[in-house]
């Protein structure tokens, strides 16, 4: 089984009607933990980059070619060595946790997978967007507190 947006959506606002604190749903190709409280909720969803129909052990095998052939080519621009992280929502991106807080990631900082990079925020909800890969931010392609649509690219990561 496995959830596509618009379930995690509905998911979440029968979570926040129904007055629970904490749903975790979890299967062998996802985990979906909704946290709710007074304060903002916390959304934390780890969804594999690869397609449900493909066994998680040969996903994890092949995810990883791509990216090894990709600076084999030869580069005609200099961003095609880098990955895009997008936004898997819409709504609206925050760099930090809240406005006297210091923001996830910079420019420079290396990540890898788990890693909170920021937090898009729709229907009072924040969810914080983790990252799938390893490597360093070399780019932050949204400003602070500007919505974005679903597939927006947010930053760009160097692999190597």
């Amino acid at each position: 089984m496995s959830m596509d947006i618009k379930q995690i959506q509905d998911l979440i606002k029968f979570v926040s009607k129904s007055g629970v604190n904490e749903v975790s749903i979890e299967e062998k190709d996802f985990k979906i933990t909704i946290k709710t409280n007074q304060e903002p909720t916390y959304v934390t969803a780890t969804v594999p980059a690869a397609a449900p129909a493909v066994a998680a052990p040969q996903a994890a095998a092949a995810a990883p070619a791509p990216v090894a052939a990709a600076p084999a080519a030869p580069a005609a621009d200099d961003s095609s060595k880098y990955i895009t992280v997008k936004s898997p929502i819409i709504g609206t991106f925050y760099r930090s946790p809240g406005p006297d807080k210091a923001v996830f990631v910079n420019v420079g900082d290396e990540i890898a997978p788990g890693k909170v990079l920021c937090i898009v925020e729709a229907m009072k909800l924040f969810n914080e967007i983790e990252s799938e890969v390893s490597g360093k931010i070399v780019k932050i392609l949204v400003n602070d507190a500007q919505p974005v649509e679903y597939d927006q690219p947010l930053f760009l990561v160097d692999p190597s």
